[in-house]
Protein backbone atom coordinates (compact mmCIF):
# COMPACT_ATOMS: atom_id res chain seq x y z
CA UNK A 1 0.00 0.00 0.00
CA UNK A 2 1.15 3.30 -0.87
CA UNK A 3 -0.85 5.18 1.47
CA UNK A 4 1.11 6.19 4.28
CA UNK A 5 -1.16 5.72 7.72
CA UNK A 6 -0.44 8.27 10.35
CA UNK A 7 0.07 6.80 14.20
CA UNK A 8 -1.81 8.52 16.25
CA UNK A 9 -1.34 8.55 19.72
CA UNK A 10 -3.98 9.76 22.55
CA UNK A 11 -3.47 10.91 26.16
CA UNK A 12 -7.24 10.60 27.59
CA UNK A 13 -7.51 12.49 30.87
CA UNK A 14 -10.34 11.67 32.65
CA UNK A 15 -12.06 13.93 35.82
CA UNK A 16 -14.78 12.95 37.94
CA UNK A 17 -15.92 14.84 41.24
CA UNK A 18 -19.17 15.31 43.00
CA UNK A 19 -19.45 18.39 42.79
CA UNK A 20 -19.99 19.98 39.30
CA UNK A 21 -18.72 23.23 39.78
CA UNK A 22 -15.68 22.18 40.74
CA UNK A 23 -15.06 19.85 38.25
CA UNK A 24 -15.80 22.48 35.29
CA UNK A 25 -13.28 24.81 36.68
CA UNK A 26 -10.31 22.33 37.38
CA UNK A 27 -11.60 21.57 33.21
CA UNK A 28 -10.77 24.93 32.43
CA UNK A 29 -7.94 25.26 34.21
CA UNK A 30 -6.47 22.22 32.65
CA UNK A 31 -7.33 22.73 28.76
CA UNK A 32 -5.93 26.82 29.35
CA UNK A 33 -2.76 25.02 30.69
CA UNK A 34 -2.88 22.72 27.65
CA UNK A 35 -3.39 25.05 25.10
CA UNK A 36 -0.63 27.45 26.73
CA UNK A 37 1.60 25.10 25.91
CA UNK A 38 0.71 24.33 22.86
CA UNK A 39 -0.92 21.06 22.46
CA UNK A 40 -3.95 20.13 20.35
CA UNK A 41 -6.83 18.68 22.45
CA UNK A 42 -10.63 17.54 22.24
CA UNK A 43 -12.85 18.44 25.38
CA UNK A 44 -13.85 18.77 27.78
CA UNK A 45 -16.50 16.48 27.00
CA UNK A 46 -19.20 15.75 29.90
CA UNK A 47 -20.02 12.18 30.03
CA UNK A 48 -23.56 10.93 31.92
CA UNK A 49 -23.32 11.91 35.39
CA UNK A 50 -23.88 8.85 37.17
CA UNK A 51 -26.30 8.44 40.16
CA UNK A 52 -26.56 6.56 42.88
CA UNK A 53 -29.68 5.97 44.52
CA UNK A 54 -30.02 4.64 48.78
CA UNK A 55 -33.09 4.10 50.13
CA UNK A 56 -32.67 4.13 54.68
CA UNK A 57 -35.22 2.89 56.86
CA UNK A 58 -35.65 5.57 59.31
CA UNK A 59 -36.35 2.91 62.44
CA UNK A 60 -35.28 -0.42 63.08
CA UNK A 61 -38.37 -1.55 64.16
CA UNK A 62 -41.90 0.02 64.67
CA UNK A 63 -41.73 2.60 61.31
CA UNK A 64 -40.45 -0.13 59.03
CA UNK A 65 -42.74 2.20 56.25
CA UNK A 66 -41.00 5.32 57.01
CA UNK A 67 -37.86 5.45 54.68
CA UNK A 68 -35.21 8.37 53.81
CA UNK A 69 -34.17 8.31 50.04
CA UNK A 70 -30.25 9.69 49.33
CA UNK A 71 -28.76 10.20 46.09
CA UNK A 72 -24.93 10.37 45.38
CA UNK A 73 -23.94 11.94 41.98
CA UNK A 74 -20.76 11.47 40.23
CA UNK A 75 -20.31 14.10 37.26
CA UNK A 76 -17.40 13.01 34.80
CA UNK A 77 -15.44 15.35 32.02
CA UNK A 78 -13.53 13.76 29.28
CA UNK A 79 -10.47 15.36 27.75
CA UNK A 80 -8.24 13.85 24.69
CA UNK A 81 -4.45 15.47 24.30
CA UNK A 82 -3.33 14.45 20.34
CA UNK A 83 0.24 13.37 19.98
CA UNK A 84 0.90 14.71 24.08
CA UNK A 85 4.63 15.32 24.37
CA UNK A 86 6.76 14.22 27.68
CA UNK A 87 6.38 17.75 28.83
CA UNK A 88 2.79 16.34 29.87
CA UNK A 89 4.19 14.62 32.72
CA UNK A 90 5.90 17.78 34.16
CA UNK A 91 2.84 20.30 33.74
CA UNK A 92 0.65 17.74 35.78
CA UNK A 93 3.18 17.64 38.72
CA UNK A 94 2.66 22.00 38.64
CA UNK A 95 -0.83 21.77 38.86
CA UNK A 96 -2.34 21.43 42.77
CA UNK A 97 -5.39 18.76 42.12
CA UNK A 98 -8.13 20.27 44.27
CA UNK A 99 -9.52 18.17 47.43
CA UNK A 100 -12.49 15.92 45.50
CA UNK A 101 -11.58 15.40 42.10
CA UNK A 102 -9.96 12.10 40.69
CA UNK A 103 -7.88 12.14 37.66
CA UNK A 104 -6.84 9.63 36.06
CA UNK A 105 -4.65 9.15 32.76
CA UNK A 106 -4.41 6.47 30.37
CA UNK A 107 -2.41 6.42 27.15
CA UNK A 108 -4.58 5.39 24.42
Amino acid sequence: MSTKQKVEQRLRIRLKSYDHRLIDKYAKQLVDLLLKEGMQIKGPIPLPTEIKKFTVNRSPFIYKDSREQFELRIHKRLIDVLNPSQRIIELFSYLDLPAGVEIELKLV
